[in-house]
């Protein structure tokens, strides 16, 4: 069959000429029934108008069965009765009757949230109003899911039932099947229209995390994340405390350097840290200790991250280029990893305080530490030695450790260390494999 014979089965004016001019015998006919079959297939395949579709077949209802009222009631792709794609078929002499049937219908209010034990308030209601019909139900299913009713109207009260009737059936699934195919593409839009805003909102936190390391003075910095899903719950930044100088002042001026985890993955987790990241950098101009500053940062997120049901692990910390101290207070994050050059070994910075968002009067308390020459700070999340491969094991602080201290007794940069930590990351995990959480990590090395 060529194109353009698919085109004219496919149109409603050769389905009316062919149904007008045949009785509804010659549908026992089998070359006419492939023609009626092969025009209603090729409009399944490229319909993009479910009304169109809908009229399509009350018409070959109306001339198949024509001493019936088919009355078609369609569910929209919410699972919605589908009010303005309703439909009546029937001949000329059921005119009045198709009226009145309209009339009832419209008069039936459905309730916004439609719910399918809602037709059987209906269904009573019709009976009771059309006594005069033997009036039968048949649900329109596609894959198990109801896709909408019909309901068929007899004047003769024992006429047989067309239920099982061979054409009746095909009609009924060619129409589940483009109701489905309809429900679908809405479906598949809707989802497009989803997966732009989230790429939208990826690239936009994407920006909001720092995209190079800044230059402080006798420190190499190198820092990434990598999200698990589109948008993530991780967070890492560098805020200078000094606003309004150079950049060449900024260098030597005090610095923070903070990393933290919202519980969670995806849009909600991406949503939270970027209201927090606001939240943090106003508080970091006040110039406070740390332990202030996530005293303050708790007051200030408590309630959005109680409505939330979430909570927020950070570990925040100051750097002076100028004395090389190290400030630092922790709101039960994993502690970053010190390697003492002098020493050959590895400290875990750390200092007593709850998640934020737990508990509205928390304390923080501050550590200190000075930084020499060639020593190394790993800030990292969760993400990093939550990971597991294919056994079910975890990538572990133990492992990071080993791998951190192997490094550090390298002449390795700061990108070129933090470079390796993700390649045995993903050896581990192996190929194919996904991070099951976001995974960040800071190295912070003095020279």
């Amino acid at each position: 069959m060529n194109n353009n014979q698919k085109e004219k089965l496919s149109s409603n004016k050769f389905i009316q000429e062919f149904l007008d001019n045949e009785s509804s015998l010659a549908f026992n006919n089998n070359y006419k029934f492939v023609e009626f079959a092969s025009s209603l297939a090729y409009y399944l395949k490229s319909f993009s108008n479910i009304n169109k579709l809908l009229d399509y077949v009350c018409l070959i209802f109306k001339h198949i069965f024509d001493q019936k009222i088919i009355l078609i009631i369609p569910l929209n792709y919410e699972g919605e009765i589908w009010q303005e794609n309703i439909k009546i078929s029937a001949n000329n002499k059921y005119l009045k009757n198709q009226k009145e049937i309209d009339s009832f219908f419209k008069k039936f209010k459905f309730s916004k949230n439609f719910k399918i034990k809602e037709i059987l308030i209906f269904e009573n209601a019709l009976k009771n109003n059309f006594q005069e019909y033997k009036i039968e139900t048949k649900k329109i299913l596609s894959r198990g899911k109801c896709r909408g009713f019909i309901y068929i109207f007899s004047k003769d009260k024992n006429s047989q039932s067309i239920i099982e009737d061979k054409n009746f059936n095909f009609i009924e699934n060619c129409l589940a099947l483009g109701l489905e195919n309809f429900c679908l593409i809405k479906t598949k839009k809707k989802h497009e229209n989803v997966v732009r805003e989230i790429s939208t909102g990826a690239e936009i936190q994407s920006q909001l995390l720092p995209d190079y390391c800044p230059t402080i003075y006798g420190v190499d910095l190198a820092a990434h994340c990598r999200p698990a899903l589109q948008l993530g719950g991780d967070y890492y930044d560098f805020m200078c405390l000094k606003t309004n100088i150079s950049e060449k002042r900024k260098e030597k001026a005090r610095w923070a350097l903070v990393i933290g985890d919202v519980m969670g993955k995806g849009i909600p987790a991406g949503l939270l840290m970027t209201m927090l990241r606001g939240m943090l950098r106003a508080e970091v101009l006040t110039g406070l200790p740390p332990d202030r500053i996530l005293h303050d940062l708790n007051q200030l997120a408590i309630n959005d991250l109680d409505q939330s049901h979430r909570f927020v692990t950070l570990f925040y910390s100051d750097y002076d280029p100028r004395t090389r101290k190290l400030r630092f207070a922790n709101a039960a994050h994993n502690p970053p990893l010190l390697w003492k050059s002098s020493d050959q070994k590895i400290i875990k910075l750390d200092a007593e305080g709850v998640v934020l968002g737990l508990q509205k009067d928390a304390e923080y308390y501050c550590g200190e530490i000075k930084l020499n020459e060639n020593d190394l700070v790993l800030y990292y999340t969760d993400g990093v030695i939550d990971t597991s491969n294919s056994l079910g094991e975890r990538f572990d602080e133990e492992r990071l450790i080993k791998i951190f201290t192997k490094l550090c007794k390298q002449s390795y940069t700061s990108q070129e260390i933090l470079n390796k930590i993700f390649k045995k990351l993903d050896d581990f995990t192996g190929q194919n494999r996904h991070l099951e959480d976001d995974a960040s990590m800071v190295i912070f090395k003095l020279q």
